[in-house]
């Protein structure tokens, strides 16, 4: 089923520019947040109207918000119709008011569809990055994870300090 989004005109942004954003946002969301779908309007959008700085391009914007799991998930919170939709920079929902209220709106109707979906990726990214630095850094200290693992496992709990290791040295 189509939402239909009755925008309205304001100083900076046309009722059509409205329905050219929410349009670009939802193919960026629908194709899985490609950088090739975040288009300029839409970055704009988000510095200029949803609480979103600037950091210093759409690139860098892009790069801050969308490669890593976890700043993905929290940026997709924001427009996640399940939760309070704060801002994730500025942790207000003045965003949804004033003259892009209509279209804050309608982008957090249109990822109602999306964000399960995104959120499950953006863990699952996540996850396997967090995996990938934690056994390099296993690795860099000559452990393997298998060995790791057995050293904290129910069978083999990590040894405990020894009380004298515990205790503080003698002032001299």
């Amino acid at each position: 089923m189509k939402m239909v989004y009755e925008f309205r005109d304001v100083q900076f942004m046309s009722a059509v520019q409205k329905t050219t954003i929410l349009r670009a946002w939802v193919r960026f969301l629908k194709s899985g947040l490609p950088f090739e779908q975040f288009t300029k309007a839409l970055y704009d959008h988000l510095i200029q109207h949803c609480s979103f700085i600037a950091h210093y391009s759409r690139a860098g914007f892009y790069s801050h918000y969308f490669e890593a799991g976890d700043s993905t998930a929290l940026f997709l919170s924001q427009f996640d119709s399940r939760g309070p939709c704060l801002s994730v920079e500025y942790g207000d929902r003045h965003w949804l008011s004033g003259d892009y209220e209509d279209i804050n709106q309608g982008m957090i109707a249109e990822a109602k569809t999306f964000i399960p979906s995104l959120l499950e990726n953006a863990h699952r990214r996540q996850k396997t990055a967090d995996i990938t630095v934690a056994t390099a850094l296993l690795t860099k200290h000559g452990i393997s994870a298998e060995a790791f693992h057995e050293m904290g496992s129910a069978d083999h709990p990590p040894a405990e300090a020894s009380k004298t290791s515990q205790e503080p040295l003698p002032y001299r």
